[in-house]
């Protein structure tokens, strides 16, 4: 470590927590997402991208009682975002196929514009809570009111329109979130 780079101590307890957790877990996790997913380089990436999202949820780190629950949990939850943006991914292609074969195809920059669109799209739903992101899933791709959605998760409208505009805030680049 480069002098005057010192961790405090709760930051050198901190990295040890996290290196315990993959050093003890990392194995198992991959090989449990390899079972569920049936590739083993998805799995790496899922594994990866999982101890990443939990070490950017920094003080629940220290509340962990079963990490293999935490563990499954994560993943579970970044497999279903994945697969909601393939979805979104998949029906785009589909509209811009439709588009093409009626004579209207987007020009290649309207094209990587749509595609730079829903990148970040992504990335912003990545950025804010779970509940955030399934108000938004739920309301902007599956077209159902707030009050369902409000419902569903089991807030208020008032905290769904709360979620809502913080993905928005997030999809601005020039905004403070972002």
């Amino acid at each position: 470590m480069p002098k005057g780079c010192a961790l405090s101590p709760a930051e050198g307890d901190l990295q040890q927590r996290i290196l315990t957790l993959y050093s003890e877990h990392h194995g198992w996790l991959s090989g449990w997402l390899r079972r569920k997913m049936g590739c083993a380089h998805y799995a790496a990436d899922l594994a990866h991208d999982t101890f990443v999202r939990i070490m950017s949820a920094r003080p629940e780190l220290a509340e962990i009682r079963e990490p293999r629950a935490y563990l499954t949990t994560t993943a579970q939850r970044l497999l279903i975002d994945r697969s909601r943006r393939q979805a979104v991914e998949d029906a785009c292609l589909t509209e811009w196929a439709l588009s093409a074969a009626h004579g209207s195809a987007p020009s290649p920059e309207e094209f990587l514009q749509m595609a730079d669109t829903l990148d970040m799209l992504c990335r912003a739903l990545e950025l804010v809570s779970h509940k955030a992101r399934e108000a938004f899933i739920q309301h902007f791709l599956e077209g159902e009111p707030q009050a369902v959605v409000a419902e569903r998760l089991g807030v208020s409208t008032r905290t769904v329109r709360t979620y809502l505009v913080d993905v928005l805030i997030h999809c601005n680049p020039g905004s403070e979130a972002a």
